[in-house]
C-alpha cells in the first residue's frame, strides 16, 4: 500500500515504515504529524484517486529530527569581464518517518451527487439566457440594417461625384493631404 501525499508544498510517494526527508515543518522532533492532503492512494490494486484530495485520508508521520541537507555551491561566471560569484546553500529539512496511511473507504461519489442537482439547476437556467442570446441579435439586425443601406446610399453618391466635389468635401471636413489623394482613397476617406 502506498499512498501520494502533499508535505510542504511537494508531492511524495510514501508507504508504511518509510524515512522521508522533506522541507523543514514547524514540529519538534518526536512530535507525530499528520498530513491530509492526499492525491492518491493505492491498495493492493484498488486505486483511489482524489479531486484534487481524497477527503477522509491521511497520512501519519513522526517528526525524527531537523537537519541540512548537502552543500549546493551556486557559481556564476561572465566571461572576459572578470565577474565570478560562488555562493554555496544548505537546505533546511526534516527527517519523517511514516506510521500509518488511513484510507476513508468511501470514494468521492457523495462529491458527485452533490454536484449532480447543482449541473441540472445549472442546464435550466442555460435554456433562459439562450433564448435572451437569440432575441438580442435580431434587435442588432434591425438597427445595423438602416445604417448599412444609408452607408451604401452614400457611397454610391459618393462614387458619382467628381474628384473636384471629393475633394471640396474633404477640405470641409478638414482631411488633411487630399492634393494626392485618387478618388478610391478619398471616399474612403469619407466614409
Amino acid at each position: 500500500m502506498y499512498a501520494i501525499v502533499d508535505i510542504a508544498g511537494q508531492q511524495f510517494k510514501v508507504e508504511k515504515d518509510q524515512k522521508v526527508y522533506v522541507h523543514r515543518l514547524d514540529a519538534e522532533a518526536g512530535n507525530k504529524v499528520q498530513f491530509d492532503r492526499v492525491l492518491l492512494i493505492d491498495d493492493n490494486g484498488n486505486i483511489n484517486i482524489g479531486a484534487p484530495a481524497i477527503s477522509g485520508a491521511a497520512v501519519n508521520a513522526t517528526v525524527l529530527e531537523h537537519l541540512k541537507g548537502e552543500k549546493v555551491i551556486v557559481f556564476k561566471k561572465k566571461r572576459r569581464k572578470g565577474y565570478k560569484k560562488k555562493n554555496g546553500h544548505r537546505q533546511y529539512l526534516t527527517e519523517i518517518q511514516i506510521n500509518d496511511i488511513v484510507s476513508s473507504g468511501a470514494k468521492p461519489v457523495a462529491k458527485a451527487e452533490k454536484a449532480a442537482p447543482k449541473a441540472e439547476a445549472k442546464k435550466e437556467e442555460a435554456p433562459k439566457a439562450e433564448v435572451k442570446k437569440e432575441a438580442a441579435p435580431k434587435a442588432e439586425a434591425k438597427k445595423e440594417a438602416p445604417k448599412a443601406e444609408a452607408k451604401k446610399e452614400a457611397s454610391k453618391d459618393l462614387a458619382s461625384m467628381t474628384v473636384a466635389e471629393l475633394k471640396e468635401m474633404a477640405k470641409d471636413k478638414g482631411i488633411s493631404g487630399i492634393s494626392s489623394m485618387k478618388k478610391a482613397d478619398l471616399i474612403d476617406a469619407l466614409k
